[in-house]
């Protein structure tokens, strides 16, 4: 691996009359991760090393980020705000802090924190400190989203991969008890997680709580989330995988004999761009790629080789197998053609959600993937304002969907 460029200064010779203190300590040039570092890494997550992040490159990012979420707050667009560890995929290691700067940064959008990685974090009661304040901050715009963690967020967590559903479920219910009771303290013991005396301050500003998410295509997960009536949300399931998502979790609601889901229920996320023409969104889209070519490369014992990752009987098949999820076809019309992207001028874009919601059977929120790759700020900032002025306007209020069929009648739980 190439090792980083020497460090420059900055001269006096801009100081004709000597009044400027000379820097004492060189100051870093500001320098990409070079390409053949990230050509001849196993994995750019959990295990590139540091020193690669330059801290003055991470400062611009997150100012420029926090304008896009200040420039969306204006808009009306609401605000999410992700967690990952120790890669170059996101920079957003720990999620609290980050929602807490864009709550207290806007005043009108809900913001979804998705989200804390709570199979890796330790102490569930914890988590709900930290969410509870959140909505404080907001004054009531939180939406709290779960996300499973991955395998480099295992290795980075130092948390084991086995039992990680139930542990995520436990971990789920003992925060939704820790928002919700409020008649002093209660004791848990779970199988996972064992609190003597939970009695959270300050409580929610939502009640009984704010609403819950999770980012999952996993049917079984999908199904549950059904029964509890949670938001589903998911990434890269294109038409199929997302239709199938949905139904199961519709499926287990009406096995259970509960109310059929609203769409509000069900949301995607998906790469998005919008420009004055569809020519010139394409374009923009196309720099997208670079989060599936680069970003997710992660090395075989973060994912398939896994111990827990999968269950025994599809083990053979994830270990011969990539153990990917991303799509292989990066070309932005592929994309597209697959569900994974909204790109074009806004009746362009308008259209393609319009079918996709379609083709799902139904969709309540659509998460813009926008500001990804090498799509710069004020390509980003562009494509919002489109979205919020000329595509959302044509989505609001659209007429019920008819079924186009009726669940398969495969049990998933």
């Amino acid at each position: 691996m190439q090792s980083p460029p020497p460090l420059a200064t900055i001269s006096p010779e801009g100081d004709p009359d000597g009044s400027l203190e000379p820097l004492r300590e060189p100051v870093p040039v500001p320098v990409p991760v070079p390409a053949e570092v990230l050509a001849q890494a196993d994995s750019v997550r959990a295990s590139l090393p540091n020193r690669y992040c330059d801290p003055q490159i991470a400062a611009r990012l997150f100012d420029e980020i926090f304008d896009e979420h200040a420039l969306c707050d204006d808009l009306g667009i609401n605000i999410v705000t992700t967690e990952h560890h120790a890669g170059i995929n996101n920079l957003c290691g720990a999620n609290p802090l980050v929602t807490a700067v864009v709550a207290r940064l806007t005043r009108r959008v809900k913001i979804l924190s998705l989200g804390t990685l709570v199979t890796v974090r330790p102490d569930p009661v914890r988590i709900a400190e930290e969410y509870a304040t959140l909505d404080v901050l907001s004054k009531g715009r939180l939406q709290i989203g779960f996300v499973k963690s991955g395998g480099t967020e295992m290795a980075s967590g130092d948390a084991s991969p086995l039992h990680l559903r139930e542990r995520e479920w436990e971990a789920i219910d003992l925060i939704e008890k820790a928002l919700t009771s409020h008649d002093g303290p209660f004791s848990w013991e779970g199988r996972f997680f064992t609190h003597p005396h939970v009695n959270i301050w300050p409580r929610p500003w939502q009640q009984p709580r704010p609403d819950f998410w999770a980012a999952t295509s996993d049917l079984p997960t999908c199904a549950e989330l059904g029964r509890r009536g949670m938001v589903n949300t998911l990434l890269f399931g294109g038409y199929e995988k997302t239709k199938l998502a949905f139904d199961a979790y519709k499926r287990a609601r009406a096995e259970a004999s509960l109310p059929p889901p609203g769409e509000d229920r069900f949301a995607y996320l998906g790469f998005c761009s919008v420009g004055d023409t569809d020519e010139e969104a394409l374009r923009i889209g196309q720099k997208i790629a670079w989060f599936v070519t680069v970003s997710l490369k992660s090395a075989p014992q973060y994912n398939r080789f896994l111990p827990g990752q999968v269950s025994p009987e599809l083990a053979p098949r994830a270990w011969r197998g990539s153990g990917s999820r991303a799509p292989t076809d990066l070309r932005a019309e592929s994309l597209i053609a697959q569900g994974q992207m909204f790109a074009g001028n806004p009746d362009t874009v308008v259209r393609q959600i319009k079918e996709f919601r379609r083709r799902v059977g139904g969709l309540g929120g659509l998460i813009m993937m926008t500001r990804q790759g090498f799509v710069t700020h004020a390509e980003a900032e562009k494509s919002f304002r489109l979205a919020a002025t000329e595509v959302l306007p044509q989505i609001q209020d659209l007429d019920r969907l008819e079924p186009l069929e009726q669940p398969d009648p495969v049990t998933v739980a």
